[in-house]
């Protein structure tokens, strides 16, 4: 490991510890805040989802002023634009294109964007219906984080609960496609009638996503 000098030891130093201070961190309510506010489910959903296909279904999709959510596991999607850490060799599942598709018409990159698969629509729910769409802001909550995704992908009709390679690994989550995921709890929490563009500005979804989550909090 290279040594620093003695100068560049304290300009490292001083970086630190601003990045540690309080006014470094991110902006926006805490996990437990918006935690806080899901507690009890007013069940949308005309059914409830598996997590998997090998268990029961007892995930119900919920609603409360402007937003929707659910709590679920987290499984790892990296389909998208082949990359070095998403691709048919990396991933048994892997598909080269996703739902929705960046400003220049090209699939997403998992392992770069952090965003959330949502169920496509059926009898069981339409997300369509609620305010929902590509591009849209959701604030996945786990382990006392918080991350600010998109709506980027949709997946099985009758299966919840999946978010990008990249999503995982900004909560601490086991981001590999093949054994990685958590059981959770994971919260999805999706604000209604809310967009970014162009999808793949992380830092749009997470300053629009700061601003939302308050306005959450003070409408619920």
């Amino acid at each position: 490991m290279r040594k620093l000098a003695p100068g560049l030891l304290a300009v490292s130093a001083l970086v630190a510890s601003v990045l540690a201070s309080p006014a470094a961190q991110a902006a926006g309510p805490t996990a437990a805040q918006l935690l806080a506010k899901l507690t009890s489910c007013q069940q949308i959903s005309n059914g409830k989802y598996r997590t998997d296909t090998e268990t029961a279904a007892t995930i119900p999709v919920c609603g409360k002023n402007g937003a929707v959510w659910y709590k679920a596991d987290m499984d790892i999607d990296c389909d998208g634009q082949p990359t070095t850490k998403c691709n048919k060799n990396t991933d048994p599942w892997f598909q080269p294109d996703t739902a929705f598709h960046d400003s220049k018409g090209k699939p997403l990159v998992a392992d770069k964007l952090p965003y959330v698969v949502v169920p496509s629509p059926s009898g069981t729910w339409d997300y369509r219906k609620h305010g929902i769409q590509g591009g849209g802001v959701v604030a996945v909550i786990y382990n006392n984080r918080v991350d600010y995704a998109v709506v980027g992908d949709t997946g099985p009709s009758n299966i919840i609960g999946e978010a990008s390679y990249a999503s995982a690994v900004t909560l601490g989550i086991n981001p590999n496609p093949k054994n990685g995921g958590t059981d959770g709890p994971v919260h999805y929490l999706y604000f209604k009638n809310s967009k970014v563009s162009p999808i793949e500005d992380h830092g749009k979804a997470v300053s629009q996503g700061e601003a939302l989550a308050q306005k959450f909090l003070n409408e619920n």
